[in-house]
């Protein structure tokens, strides 16, 4: 078992996994799917990484653990960013991460829809950096939950926060 029970809760929970580059925590030959691009080595998830950061600006992101086994993770996300024209995105969705017997990540497969917000609608309003461990999760703020995404056009003007 590459991690015990409790490890993959604590690890993802709901912190940014943002804080360094893939070296040490992916396999040599890790292969990912993030949205329509198939990606496969260190050196590849490096140079997608940065082109990704340099253009999701000021990112902030929430996720939940969905499910986990002994060398899988599923979570549901939610991330905020904008581009270089200051327009906003809140972005959704699933990924699967899959472990080999050391613990390095083998495979991730993301799916995620952008969703373009005003800055007014914007919920994760913390210091650029690791999310306050006071600031809710997805699931309180009533963005995602299995099957069920919240737009902000479908709320009528009411907070997000107030829907259940």
């Amino acid at each position: 078992m590459p991690f015990a029970k409790y490890r993959p809760l604590k690890t993802v929970g709901t912190r940014a996994i943002r804080s360094a580059f893939p070296s040490p925590t992916r396999t040599p030959d890790s292969k990912w799917r993030n949205r329509v691009e198939f990606i496969t080595g260190r050196e590849q998830i490096i140079e997608f990484l940065t082109r990704k950061w340099n253009r999701e600006l000021d990112y902030r992101l929430i996720k939940e653990v969905w499910a986990f086994s002994a060398d899988r993770i599923a979570v549901c996300f939610a991330y905020e960013w904008h581009d270089n024209s200051g327009q906003w995105y809140r972005s959704y969705g699933n990924e699967k991460w899959e472990f080999d017997e050391a613990g390095l990540m083998k495979t991730r497969h993301a799916s995620i829809n952008d969703l373009t917000i005003q800055e007014e609608q914007r919920l994760y309003r913390w210091p650029t950096g690791q999310r306050p461990d006071n600031h809710p999760g997805l699931s309180a703020l009533g963005l995602q939950r299995p099957g069920r995404i919240v737009a902000p056009q479908a709320l009528n003007g009411q907070s997000m926060r107030k829907q259940t």
